[in-house]
């Protein structure tokens, strides 16, 4: 990730992709362990983008992704099965978003 400048990367701060939390940071966010992000990430629910150290850094909306996940960890689900769960929640909201655009298209 190359290096902004400070006016350019404040105004990415509302840009839901855009990779502004590190792994501390969003672990934190949603009440996990660094651990747990490293987990859905093997489990490939969620892609970190990687600093130029070689960091993760995490999305506004990976963290979203992340925290569903954690809260079916947390109700007794395994990881890899919660992340399936969250990947088919994911493409059934976009499958229906699609389809409303398309009924309001006609």
């Amino acid at each position: 990730m190359p290096p902004e400048t400070p006016s350019h990367a404040a105004g990415r701060l509302d840009d839901d992709d855009y990779p502004a939390y590190t792994m501390g940071r969003a672990a934190e966010m949603i009440g996990a362990t660094p651990g747990f992000l490293r987990a859905i990430g093997e489990a490939r629910l969620i892609t970190p983008l990687r600093s130029e150290g070689g960091h993760r850094r995490y999305s506004r909306y990976q963290l979203r992704i992340a925290a569903r996940a954690r809260e079916l960890v947390d109700g007794g689900t395994a990881v890899e099965a919660a992340c399936r769960i969250v990947i088919l929640e994911d493409q059934l909201e976009e499958a229906l978003r699609l389809n409303e655009e398309l009924r309001r298209a006609d």
